[in-house]
């Protein structure tokens, strides 16, 4: 087995259920540590969001398999510049639209689909200097199992939506926290038919933020890099 510590270039993956705050946590972890930053799940809503505008069928996998494979997509490493465009179009908020928000995980569980993007994971990842915090699925396990740091980022359902809910009211969008918390626990549902991400895999250390703000959980999370990275 290689030598993990040989790597120039530190590697820190974090998968976690949804509403955990991978991406927002990971991002200004990124920061901190002065490294780079990649939000897979960035990708699969950008292949969502070219479907969509071309009226495509998200249902048939064939189709989701094409739109993946070829996805001109770009999303800037930057954590403090973020951007996502595809065909050259800026659609960063697009993306996060609820509209992408109910039909990604059409995307996620196309096998052929994740394949590709998960090379194309890998290919950033071996770029990147000098050092990068990649967050979403499969990365624990599959897109990088051999990262200096992994971290499976959780906190309970409850407090996922009280989060999630916030967030949404902060956007100006109308929901109830019921809702949220329904929609959480379809969104994990949906996904663990294709990756585990509710239990940390071998290897994978947990971080509950159930207890914990945000500047908390970021605390946490950079001085587990700094202490497994070492």
């Amino acid at each position: 087995m290689a030598d993990r510590r040989r790597r120039v270039s530190p590697v820190v993956a974090i998968d976690g259920p949804a509403g955990s705050g991978k991406s927002s946590v990971a991002r200004a972890a990124a920061a901190r540590l002065g490294y780079r930053f990649l939000d897979t799940g960035a990708a699969y809503r950008a292949v969502a969001w070219a479907g969509l505008e071309v009226g495509a069928d998200l249902s048939d996998p064939a189709v989701v398999e094409r739109l993946a494979g070829e996805l001109a997509f770009q999303e800037a490493l930057d954590p403090a510049d973020r951007w996502v465009r595809v065909d050259g179009v800026d659609v960063t908020a697009a993306i996060r639209e609820p509209r992408i928000s109910a039909v990604v995980s059409r995307v996620a569980g196309v096998p052929a689909a994740r394949t590709a993007l998960n090379d194309r994971f890998r290919r950033i990842i071996a770029a990147a200097t000098p050092g990068i915090v990649v967050e979403g699925r499969d990365i624990t396990t599959v897109v990088a199992p051999q990262a200096e740091v992994r971290l499976l980022l959780t906190a309970a359902p409850e407090v996922r939506a009280t989060r999630r809910h916030a967030e949404l009211a902060a956007a100006g969008a109308e929901t109830d926290h019921a809702a949220v918390l329904a929609a959480i626990a379809e969104r994990d549902a949906k996904d663990s038919r294709m990756v585990e991400f509710l239990s940390a895999a071998p290897g994978v250390t947990t971080v509950d933020s159930t207890a914990l703000d945000f500047d908390e959980t970021v605390d946490a999370v950079v001085a587990l890099v700094h202490a497994l990275a070492d």
